[in-house]
């Protein structure tokens, strides 16, 4: 029977006379041979097991086409790149909590767990982190999302990941949410360097309808198939399970013998907090709605991974690939997510908001069933990516990432020292910095982070910081009664922990190591003098969906292509001017705003 839910059935799988089997099961007996047999009969591949690299190739596509066994692998590995959204860092079986991800912790067991693994607080400057390998302060991304409002996006100078990775060979899909902006076709996620695109253009939105409401009268459709809405997919199919089932058709069409990059960006578990009833049925002991609903979304979900590990695995895939799981940023308790221990939620600059849950599975792996404790940042993917497609990365791009792949699989010491987790001009000032406070170095009013070695700095208002236990979810509301609540005292805006020995951010030390605070202050300056000015613009009413066919996408327009008159009729209106003695009156025009003067 084909999984329901989140689980979308499979294209049939080769006949059991394409299997290639390894040699040393077929080495095993004749007992094995009947076990190997069975499992040929019911059509299915267990966990752990597949094809070996040198004997890769049995499989077929689901075109039909048989690929020769004597074919070998390609040398360049496929990379699975896997977003969750919101996903707290509790929100794991392999972290304790009472949510069953079996999926999540198999994988992770038999790979390498990332246990120093940082990303970004919300959305966006996460996703341009990763596809673009730079810190937000050197994109001008360091405030806040891009809103679908606002004319901005990704900047279009900027070299990403999937661009890199075709230039070497690989085809490159992404299916789930963008959240990079979309105000101009240029930057669309086909324009981008992805060849095919399926999902969402915004940052949330209803998992049925594939709705968004930005604001009253701001309402529109969000589901696209490359640059065009995706109006036949508009069946009410669960997102979860509509992008797996997509995945699922990409890796049945494609040859495993040509490089695959596949980022999956899936819209769970950020809210609207919507699953499919089944999922429901293990978690009526949560009394706490929100994690009740929380918690089977992410059910969902990990269902979901195994589903696109499995079609890996049938498709002659997995054993050539990568798989990387990662979460965007902490989860939020108001809506269900869970970072316990750690300080802080989503948003903020503790822990809670960016340190995240991340793994990498493959075979290729030397290290496998490890945990890695050194020093990952979501930048980091991208160099290391490039360098396993064995692509080239120009020295004239100011990379912020580093290479991390033999600190993950062979165990190596972390390039990375320090991580930039932001510098925001623009956010809220603290009321009690100064320059005086960060010692005529830095003005501590403003809103930044640093981690150097073991030592995390922050200044401003890094955002809400209460600890979060399990019990605050035991009745119908996040009960703050059950949270350990910190009232930060006054004239504080500077904030030093050892974050190895104080991963929960519970004891200050900026009073006792103002050496160190000054050390990190300096790194923060040298940080800031790099920094490109802040893309954050106004509204612009054109991006109203009801002026686009009751779509989210593209709406400008440069007003110069708009207004720019032919070269004949300029030269027309010159003549004519000369031979004018006596000024017009002036004129209105219909389709000019009130109060706007003409120039």
């Amino acid at each position: 029977m084909a999984p329901r839910g989140c689980a979308g059935p499979l294209p049939p799988p080769p006949s059991p006379q394409t299997w290639v089997w390894p040699r040393k099961m077929l080495a095993m007996g004749a007992l094995a041979g009947f076990w190997v047999l069975s499992l040929l009969t019911y059509g299915y591949l267990s966990w752990g097991q597949g094809l070996e690299e040198e004997e890769e190739g049995a499989l077929r596509a689901q075109t039909g086409e048989r690929l020769e066994p004597s074919v070998t692998a390609v040398s360049q590995p496929h990379l699975i790149f896997i977003l969750a959204d919101d996903q707290g860092f509790r929100d794991v079986g392999y972290h304790g909590s009472e949510i069953k991800t079996p999926t999540l912790d198999k994988l992770a067991a038999e790979g390498v767990k990332l246990e120093n693994y940082y990303v970004q607080p919300i959305c966006t400057p996460s996703r341009s982190q990763f596809i673009t390998g730079k810190y937000q302060i050197h994109t001008g991304l360091q405030h806040s999302i891009i809103r679908p409002t606002q004319p901005n996006c990704l900047p279009l100078d900027n070299a990403t990941l999937p661009q890199k990775l075709k230039e070497v060979g690989y085809s490159t899909h992404m299916v789930g949410k963008w959240h990079l902006g979309f105000y101009r076709k240029e930057c669309m996620p086909t324009k981008r360097g992805f060849d095919t695109f399926f999902g969402s253009l915004l940052g949330s939105g209803d998992y049925y309808t594939h709705y968004k409401c930005d604001s009253p009268g701001m309402c529109g459709y969000d589901l696209y198939e490359n640059d065009n809405a995706a109006w036949d997919h508009d069946n009410g199919i669960y997102s979860t399970q509509m992008y797996t089932q997509r995945v699922q058709q990409i890796l049945a069409s494609h040859d495993p013998r040509k490089p695959i990059f596949l980022y999956i960006a899936y819209q769970a578990v950020h809210s609207p907090l919507q699953a499919p009833g089944r999922y429901f049925e293990h978690y009526r002991s949560i009394v706490n709605i929100n994690r009740r609903r929380y918690a089977a979304m992410l059910s969902c979900l990990d269902e979901a991974i195994n589903n696109v590990t499995l079609a890996l695995k049938t498709y002659g895939f997995y054993n050539n690939s990568i798989i990387i799981y990662s979460s965007d940023n902490g989860g939020q308790p108001t809506a269900g997510g869970s970072n316990w221990p750690l300080r802080g939620s989503k948003g903020t600059y503790w822990e809670g908001g960016i340190r995240a849950v991340g793994f990498v599975h493959s075979p290729l792996l030397k290290n496998k069933g490890s945990v890695c404790k050194e020093l990952v940042h979501i930048t980091d993917w991208y160099p290391t990516l490039i360098s396993l497609a064995e692509g080239q990365i120009d020295e004239s791009i100011q990379l912020d990432g580093y290479d991390v792949w033999e600190t993950i699989s062979e165990g190596l010491r972390s390039p990375r020292v320090d991580i930039l987790h932001n510098i925001d001009p623009i956010y809220t000032k603290a009321k009690n910095g100064s320059w005086a406070a960060g010692y005529g170095i830095w003005n501590t009013a403003i809103q930044s982070a640093i981690r150097v070695q073991h030592w995390k700095l922050l200044t401003g208002n890094p955002g809400y910081s209460d600890w979060v236990p399990p019990q605050s979810f035991s009745n119908l509301g996040p009960n703050r009664w059950h949270n350990e609540r910190i009232t930060l005292s006054t004239g504080k805006s500077v904030w030093l922990f050892n974050i190895t020995a104080d991963p929960y951010e519970r004891v200050d030390l900026s009073s006792r190591y103002p050496g160190i605070v000054k050390q990190l202050l300096r790194r923060l300056s040298q940080f800031n003098k790099t920094a490109v000015p802040v893309r954050y613009p106004p509204k612009d009413p054109r991006s109203n969906p009801r002026l686009n066919g009751g779509v989210w996408g593209p709406w400008y327009k440069e007003e110069s292509k708009q207004q720019k008159p032919s070269k004949k009729k300029a030269e027309k209106k010159q003549r004519k001017s000369k031979t004018k003695k006596k000024p017009q009156k002036e004129r209105s025009f219909p389709n000019c705003h009130s109060g706007i003067s003409r120039g």
